[in-house]
């Protein structure tokens, strides 16, 4: 796993064993806990490793906002008596609060949300003795920060690789091919014989549901076009879970207002039609698009909330047989496991998640959250080069599961192509993003042609088509796959 050398903190750490990560004396730079997690331990931070002390300091700068996991499991099926336990947590919470604060409080003074699916909820806590409290109670599985942000003074264009942009660029000629009806094949396409792979499978009769920022409402590929050229007789469909004020209740819609989520529909399902635009590894596989999130940093309530919204949504839908999710953050958020786990392993989702992408600078840890989970398949980008080479913003680690070659070795800035924000335009899209996102339509090409097969089997299926099999590699898991010896 590649390193940076310069490290951002020349701080004296300690770490215990079992539930405290500490950095003596805490000055209240929760950041810089963080930060020495990762260094220490190139795995993604879990806010039950730190003490009191630091998740106050979290719950204060996050406007009191916490989120509490109950019960004992994730979810309020198969929970123990889940709203019993809700009741009583939620009425010891009021009283303390009452009882400590200056003016009578009532019940929507406390309580944000009351989650109707899994064993969790939100709740305003104003009082460090009401934290001490819950840490000390029985039958919660965590006490979290529910609108904390992470690197908040580091402006947003430095924190991903693969964000938000909705300008058209200039595409080469040599990054595309040119196939009927005028559609492009993006170049890297041919490195996993997806082309090939085309005349036994293009996903037909498989939905996809892609949880990102939306998709844009001026790009005809996603509309009127949908069903054009070679696409054709499937559906597309899109929401939104996203409240961009966290104490609002009404979603923003469905539209995307940063581009990344148009990127990635785009690479699993763009049609191949005649536009002389960028087609999807499924170019003919249905579609659900959920816009869970402003950014793909799942920082603060409103995209926390809102993507765990969105993988319970699509969950919940029958029809959508995978995920894919190009969003993430470097600590892990309580709800969005809880959402992973029912999509999962209740409702038998196959659920792919980015990496991470991030600055040169900050690759230097892991694999970021949700991909880090044992329950999500995590994929992160290479080169063309001849041996493995994570791209120059993606992360690398063991509990990455396949990678995809999306990046020319000799330039960082050819990257696959796209279809772009608006009508016939095309971008670059880069990073573990595109990589989620392309094998997840490869995914749902092997799935087509075995529509009554598990997730389980597919996936199994996708590993031994991939370049390391059987032996994994640390880094780069599974390795590249073959498309078309999958869907043979």
């Amino acid at each position: 796993m590649k390193r940076s050398l310069v490290f951002l903190l020349a701080l004296t750490l300690f770490f215990s064993c079992n539930k405290e990560t500490i950095i003596e004396p805490f000055d209240g730079d929760v950041d810089a806990v963080i930060n020495a997690h990762l260094h220490a331990n190139n795995e993604v931070f879990n806010w039950n490793m730190v003490n009191n002390d630091v998740l106050w300091a979290a719950i204060e700068q996050g406007d009191y906002v916490v989120t509490v996991g109950y019960g004992d499991d994730y979810e309020y099926a198969i929970a123990n008596q889940p709203e019993l336990v809700k009741e009583q947590l939620i009425q010891k919470i009021y009283n303390l609060e009452n009882e400590l604060s200056d003016v009578e409080l009532d019940r929507s003074n406390v309580v944000i949300k009351e989650d109707r699916d899994l064993t969790y909820f939100d709740v305003f806590i104003r009082n460090r003795a009401t934290l001490d409290m819950l840490t000390e109670e029985s039958g919660i599985r965590y006490v979290e920060p529910g609108n904390y942000t992470y690197n908040k003074q580091t402006p947003q264009s430095n924190r991903s690789g693969s964000g938000c942009g909705t300008d058209a660029q200039n595409i080469s000629s040599a990054d595309y091919t040119v196939v009927a009806p005028a559609a492009w094949v993006p170049w890297n396409f041919n490195n996993h014989n997806i082309p090939a792979a085309w005349d036994y499978s293009t996903g037909e009769g498989i939905k996809v549901g892609v949880i990102d920022t939306g998709i844009s409402a001026d790009q005809d590929n996603f509309s009127s076009d949908f069903n054009s050229g070679y696409s054709s007789g499937r559906t597309m469909e899109k929401t939104g879970t996203y409240v961009s004020s966290w104490f609002g209740s009404t979603p923003d819609g469905p539209n995307d207002d940063c581009g990344h989520g148009t990127s990635m529909a785009g690479a699993v399902a763009a049609p191949r039609n005649g536009d002389n635009v960028a087609t999807g590894v499924a170019y003919n596989c249905d579609l659900y698009t959920v816009r869970g999130a402003a950014d793909v940093v799942l920082d603060g309530y409103s995209s926390q909330d809102g993507t765990t919204d969105a993988i319970k949504f699509l969950a919940k839908k029958s029809s959508v047989k995978i995920l894919s999710m190009s969003m993430g953050n470097v600590f892990s958020v309580g709800k969005i496991e809880d959402a992973v786990k029912f999509a999962v392993n209740r409702k038998g989702k196959l659920f792919f998640c980015a990496g991470g992408t991030s600055t040169s600078v900050t690759t230097w840890y892991g694999v970021i959250f949700p991909a880090s989970m044992s329950e999500t398949v995590a994929v992160t980008g290479v080169t063309d080069a001849s041996s493995y080479e994570a791209c120059a913003v993606c992360h690398d680690g063991d509990e990455i599961d396949f990678t995809v070659i999306m990046q020319r070795a000799n330039n960082d800035d050819r990257k696959s192509v796209t279809v772009g924000f608006a009508g016939n335009t095309a971008n670059y899209v880069g990073g573990s993003s595109v990589a989620t996102a392309t094998t997840a339509g490869i995914a749902a090409l092997v799935w087509a042609e075995h529509p009554n097969w598990k997730a389980s089997k597919v996936l199994n299926k996708l590993k031994e088509s991939a370049e390391f099999y059987p032996n994994r590699h640390s880094d780069f898991g599974w390795g590249n796959i073959d498309a078309l010896q999958a869907v043979q």
